[in-house]
Parts: C-alpha cells; sequence; structure tokens
C-alpha cells in the first residue's frame, strides 16, 4: 500500500560516490583507465578471435563472448557514471533506470552461464580429451552460448515488469552509482515484498545451477590434475584453473552478497563495493587472466602486432 498522499516520484538523483571535487577527480582519472583498459582488452580479444579462423574452436567462443558481454557490462555502467561524477544534473528518469538495469541485468546473467559454459568445456578438454570433439562440438557451444543470451534477456524482462508494480513517493535520492534495482526497492512506497521474493528465487536459481556447474567441473579438472605424472603438467594446469577459479570467485561471489543475502534492503555502501568487483575489475581482469597466458591468443596477437608494423612502415615509406 502507499504511504499517504505523496507526488509520485518518476526521476531519480543518483549520488555517485562522493561530493568532494578531490575525490571526483582521482575518481574519474582512475574508474576512466580501468574502462579504457577494459574496454580495448575485451574488444581486443573479440577482433582477434573472429579474424583468427584457428581460434574458432568452442573455447575461444565462449571466451570471445565473455569478452563481449564484459565490454557491454562496463559500458552500461561506466561511461554514465563518469559523466556523473562532475555532472550538476545527476537526474535520471525511471524509464532510463529500467533501461539501464534492464541491459546491465541481461549481460550479467549472460555472463553467469558463460562461465559455466567455459568450465564445462574446460572439463571435457581435460577430463575427456578423446571425445572433446564429440562432447563439445561447435553446435552445441552455439546452442549454449545462444541459452545464456536468452536466459539474460528473460531474467531481466521479469524483474523490469516487476518495477512496474511498484510506485516511488518519497526521496528520489538512489545510493548508488548507476541505476540497480535494491535500491529503488528501498525508495518504494508500495511494498516490494513480491519483487524481493522474486529476485531470491530467479538469482538463487541461476546461481545454484551456474555455480554448481563450476565447483563440479573445476573438482574434477583438480582429481585429473593430481592423477597426471608430469610434475610441470600439473603446476601449468593448476596455476590455470587458479587464476580461472579466482576470477569466477570474485564474480559470483560479489554477485551472491549482492542479489541472495538474507535483508536485501538493509541500507549501506557494502553494495556498491560489492558492485565494483563485478562491474569494473572482473571485466577489467578477464582479458590477462583467460587470454595473455594462453599460447595460442599470444601467438596470434604476436602476428597481428607483425602484420600492423609492416603496415605502418609501409605507410610511411609511402608517405616518406
Amino acid at each position: 500500500m502507499a504511504k499517504g498522499n505523496h507526488t509520485i516520484t518518476k526521476e531519480f538523483i543518483l549520488m555517485g560516490f562522493t561530493d568532494h571535487p578531490e575525490l571526483k577527480t582521482l575518481l574519474f582519472v582512475v574508474f576512466f583507465a580501468i574502462y579504457l583498459i577494459t574496454m580495448v582488452g575485451n574488444l581486443g580479444l573479440v577482433i582477434v578471435i573472429s579474424k583468427e579462423h584457428r581460434l574458432h574452436t568452442p573455447m575461444y567462443i565462449f571466451l570471445g563472448n565473455l569478452a563481449l558481454v564484459d565490454s557491454c557490462c562496463a559500458s552500461a555502467i561506466t561511461p554514465n557514471m563518469l559523466g556523473n561524477l562532475f555532472s550538476e544534473n545527476r537526474m535520471v528518469s525511471l524509464y532510463e533506470c529500467m533501461a539501464q538495469f534492464y541491459f546491465f541485468c541481461t549481460v550479467e546473467t549472460a555472463d553467469c552461464f558463460l562461465l559455466a559454459a567455459m568450465a564445462y568445456d574446460r572439463y571435457v578438454a581435460i577430463c575427456s580429451p578423446l571425445h572433446y570433439h564429440t562432447m563439445m562440438s561447435k553446435k552445441l557451444c552455439v546452442q549454449m552460448t545462444t541459452a545464456a543470451y536468452i536466459a539474460g534477456n528473460l531474467h531481466s524482462m521479469v524483474h523490469v515488469g516487476l518495477l512496474f508494480r511498484l510506485a516511488f513517493c518519497g526521496s528520489n535520492h538512489i545510493n548508488h552509482f548507476y541505476c540497480d534495482i535494491l535500491p529503488l526497492y528501498r525508495l518504494s512506497c508500495v511494498d516490494p515484498y513480491v519483487n524481493e521474493l522474486v529476485l531470491l528465487i530467479f538469482a538463487g536459481s541461476i546461481q545454484v545451477f551456474t555455480i554448481g556447474s563450476v565447483l563440479i567441473s573445476y573438482l574434477y579438472i583438480l582429481f585429473t590434475i593430481f592423477r597426471m605424472k608430469s610434475k610441470e603438467g600439473r603446476i601449468k594446469a593448476f596455476s590455470t584453473c587458479a587464476s580461472h577459479f579466482l576470477s569466477v570467485s570474485l564474480f559470483y561471489g560479489s554477485l551472491i552478497f549482492m542479489y541472495i543475502r538474507p535483508n536485501l534492503l538493509e541500507e549501506g555502501d557494502k553494495d556498491i563495493a560489492a558492485a565494483i568487483l563485478f562491474t569494473e575489475v572482473v571485466p577489467l581482469l578477464n582479458p590477462f587472466i583467460y587470454s595473455l597466458r594462453n599460447k595460442e591468443v599470444i601467438t596470434v596477437l604476436r602476428k597481428f602486432k607483425k602484420k600492423i608494423t609492416e603496415t605502418l612502415k609501409q605507410m610511411i615509406s609511402t608517405v616518406a
């Protein structure tokens, strides 16, 4: 029920991080650098994988889509956040809020399923290498990738649709640096119990399924690694899996803290710290974790670098 006769709010103010000018400048420089590196790393990886035919395998198809999703996540949040740091008018309409959350929720949900698919792909490659091409075909890879995007869209549609049952008639200050549904629930003058319950059910189900898939895959991978006869092979495989698992842990850990913990509607700045992890830090780290430790990707990057260098030399010599 609405809390008395109040004017219905249709616009909100994103409070962001701070109102101190000195800190704003520092934050702008830091997050702009993070965004720039994130976009160069992820989009560069997408271009390399799409251009190099020998990287058109399930593992790299998943990796390319993960890089694309990470770049979309960063683009959905960071440019607007950077603009708001020095903007006097940080006003955003309810529908703009819904649109930002819809896009953000879609790519983050797709990210969850892609990480689970990548873990399964590595499980098949390491534990059943002789059956890899039958168990992980390109057709299955495309189907799993498509399913990840469809699940992301359906998940975001459910939550955005339920936002229309809420009314906002109190404060219009969103204590966050982007439009998330939890701050909107806190500002609602209609009981958001149904929305919160649906969020817990859907987000919890997605996390249980995808995290379970990742954990089971990595457990089988670890058992296989420990049975390897070569000590160097064990160290190399364990080092790769450990770095991958670190990225997955940061991503899922922050998501769990944000969306499926008890007392979701409690106020606090802890949401912002967790949100920075999975919207800024993880997309920044993924290209380094998944590609720069990969010999095939490094070889292709060197090949591209050589081609670019030769092209530039030819252009310079032509001009001269």
